[in-house]
This record gives C-alpha cells, sequence and structure tokens, in this order.
C-alpha cells in the first residue's frame, strides 16, 4: 500500500514520537522512508533600512540594534544563522537515521525554504504515498497564533498524513 513514507522532522519531541510511526509503517510495507529536516527561511530576518533624511525617520521595518550600524539597503542578518540551521537539520536527520535502525531503506534531505511548502513539494518530487509528521497538539488561541506546519500540510497536501499528537 506505501512505497515511500515521508518523515518530515525538526527534533522536537513531537516529532521523535512520530518518528516510531513512520519506522513502523515503513517496516510493515516494506516501504522506503524518507526522513526530511527543513530549514526555515521565514526565521530569518530580512528587512529594508531607510536613509535618514532631515525630517524622515528611518524605516520602521526593522528593529533599533540596526538603526545605528547599518547603511540604507536591504539587510539580511540571517545568513549566518541559515547556516547554523542547515547544520542543525544535518544533525537532527542524523539522530533520526541513527533511531531507525538497518531494516529500513531510508534517504535522508536537508532543505530551505517555508516549512509545510518544501514538505508539499518533497513529497510531490519524490512520488511520497504517506507523511507522518508530530504535532504538538495545541489547541484554541496558541494554535491560531502561532500557526501549524502539520495543520498546513494536512489541508493541503494530496496524499494521506498521519499525525501523532506529542503525549506528556
Amino acid at each position: 500500500m506505501y512505497e515511500s513514507i515521508l518523515f518530515p522532522t525538526d527534533g522536537s519531541d513531537g516529532a521523535a514520537a512520530a518518528l516510531e510511526h513512520a519506522v513502523d509503517h515503513a517496516r510493515q510495507y516494506g516501504a522506503t522512508l524518507h526522513v526530511l529536516f527543513v530549514a526555515d527561511t521565514e526565521a530569518v530576518h530580512t528587512g529594508m533600512v531607510g536613509e535618514e533624511h532631515d525630517e524622515v525617520p528611518r524605516s520602521e521595518m526593522v528593529g533599533e540594534e540596526h538603526r545605528q550600524e547599518q547603511p540604507s539597503g536591504l539587510v539580511n542578518e540571517g545568513h549566518e544563522g541559515a547556516g547554523a540551521a542547515v547544520e542543525h537539520g544535518e544533525e537532527v536527520v542524523g539522530e533520526a537515521t541513527d533511531a531507525i535502525g538497518d531494516d529500513v531503506a531510508v534517504e535522508t534531505a536537508v532543505v530551505t525554504g517555508t516549512p509545510y511548502e518544501r514538505i508539499l513539494d518533497y513529497a510531490d518530487e519524490h512520488g511520497v504515498d504517506l507523511v507522518v509528521m508530530g504535532t504538538h497538539g495545541r489547541t484554541g488561541l496558541d494554535r491560531y497564533l502561532l500557526g501549524s506546519v502539520t495543520e498546513k500540510v494536512v489541508r493541503t497536501a494530496d496524499v494521506p498524513v498521519l499525525t501523532v499528537r506529542m503525549t506528556e
């Protein structure tokens, strides 16, 4: 039934809970398990610093810390942070792969972008039959304010998505 299963992970406890289910399904169906980490480029701060004129204040698009130090133009303080996020992703994927064992075929990837979009792109590009994801189980205002990668994937994926709620 399933030949290719995608396990997107962020290294959280919720993802760890979902890994067991992903591995069980891969074993049961003899499927390849794809372990994916998305380095979130939305978390990288990019903005414009406006020029100072006699009566025109600098742009309000960046924090106070940039106003005295940066010339006019584009500020991307996340360039170094993106590299660190990719490095962290490689560690997370490595830890997940170590936990899987040798009896499951595994493919790994670390990509950058908007997490839910890249998860959906990866699923399409690799012919994934099932996505297995963890969820933190937030409800109400927390879920609304924080958003949920898992929820966006569930709502927009073309394949089944198995969600595993993190237990305390």
